[in-house]
């Protein structure tokens, strides 16, 4: 698969209690496979002003989700500088922050969300949810920044897992599937339900994952980032880069996606959407350092506190832009849920319209993206 369009920098994403662990089928998650999470209020963020006389594309405004987290680096950056504004010539931009997938996959869906950054998982159940009839993912955004990151007192090796507490953020996330899939390549057993085996997976929001991990609760997290630096700084060590994992140490961890209603009629609004994020990852490459305080400011905007160097630093080292949506991985993170007994085989066919970015980046003298064989026909 082609690795169109990438470039390197860095970027990153408490114990629920029992009885509120999520369900696992039937709603949507947080980067998660069916399982559910509370309902959050989308957040807008300051509009962006539209130039006197500048004119608009087929629609008047574009409502762009994504969360305030560095793996969705490419909105951050993108909204910060303006660089995707500066593409929809004088179409009015409306960002608009979300704290978990099943919010944004309910907003797009219901009509009031247009374009969202979003990981692959909540993708896949909004996609097969809708019967595909709801949403397309049209490019990349965002790949690894995922580690395993344990309490070095208890756990040197990664065979001392055996019987220790090792916290995911949500039953059945992007995260908890490949956990529980490396678990069983291990050749242990873990009951996904319930997380209890060989491995004690505790589902924890990442929120208040490091300060179970300084009580002791857990012995360690396989997160994304920045909780992955976050307990790092807490005295943390990492013991595994799921990077290393994947085939070209590449996978999707953000994508970017469409209202399909929207698509058909505003493709003119889509494609310099995209016309922005290409140019906003070509501009993090080339701007590594700047690109990073952009994002520390637009997060510290949307949360009123910036990371601390020491965490935002290394975070940003582990992260991939890219315009590719690694179409190969999603397939196969399915295959790992499915594997898991966490969902049925589902029916991604069309899941993917490539057709505006590929037309972007042939535009920029980019090689093309690959779907995988699952393009919308």
């Amino acid at each position: 698969m082609p690795a169109t369009g990438t470039t390197r920098t860095t970027l990153r994403r408490g114990i629920v209690a029992a009885a509120a662990l999520p369900l696992l089928i039937g709603a949507l998650a947080s980067c998660g496979y069916g399982s559910e999470a509370k309902k959050d209020e989308p957040k807008d963020t300051a509009a962006s002003n539209v130039a006197d006389g500048a004119k608009k594309l087929s629609a008047s405004e574009v409502r762009i989700g994504y969360f305030p987290n560095l793996t969705h680096a490419t909105a951050l950056v993108g909204l910060q500088e303006g660089l995707i504004e500066k593409e929809l010539n004088g179409t009015r931009i409306k960002p608009q922050s979300f704290n978990a997938g099943p919010s944004e996959i309910e907003a797009l869906n219901g009509g009031s969300l247009d374009i969202g950054f979003i990981g692959p998982s909540p993708s896949i159940n909004g996609y097969v949810k809708s019967k595909g009839s709801n949403l397309r993912i049209i490019s990349g955004s965002a790949s690894g920044g995922v580690k395993l990151v344990v309490n070095p007192d208890k756990i040197k090796t990664l065979d001392d897992l055996k019987g220790k507490k090792i916290a995911t953020p949500q039953k059945g996330n992007t995260q908890d599937v490949a956990f529980l899939n490396w678990i069983s390549e291990k050749g242990w057993s873990v009951d996904p339900e319930s997380g209890k085996g060989d491995v004690s997976v505790v589902r924890t929001d990442n929120k208040v994952t490091p300060d179970a991990f300084k009580q002791g609760s857990i012995d360690g997290a396989w997160v994304p980032e920045p909780t992955a630096s976050k307990l790092v700084s807490d005295g943390g060590s990492v013991l595994l880069d799921e990077t290393a994992l994947w085939p070209d140490k590449k996978f999707v961890i953000t994508n970017v996606i469409v209202s399909q209603k929207f698509l058909k009629e505003h493709a003119d609004v889509v494609e310099a959407v995209l016309k922005g994020t290409v140019k906003t990852n070509e501009w993090i490459n080339a701007n590594p350092d700047k690109a990073k305080a952009s994002a520390n400011a637009k997060l510290a905007a949307d949360s009123g506190k910036p990371l601390d160097a020491k965490v935002i630093d290394p975070a940003w080292q582990s992260i991939l832009v890219t315009d590719d949506p690694l179409a190969s991985t999603l397939k196969t993170e399915s295959d790992w849920a499915v594997k898991a007994k966490l969902i049925e085989q589902p029916d991604l066919a069309g899941i993917y319209d490539l057709t505006l970015l590929n037309k972007v980046l042939k535009a920029a003298g980019k090689p093309e993206v690959s779907d995988a064989g699952l393009g919308a026909k």
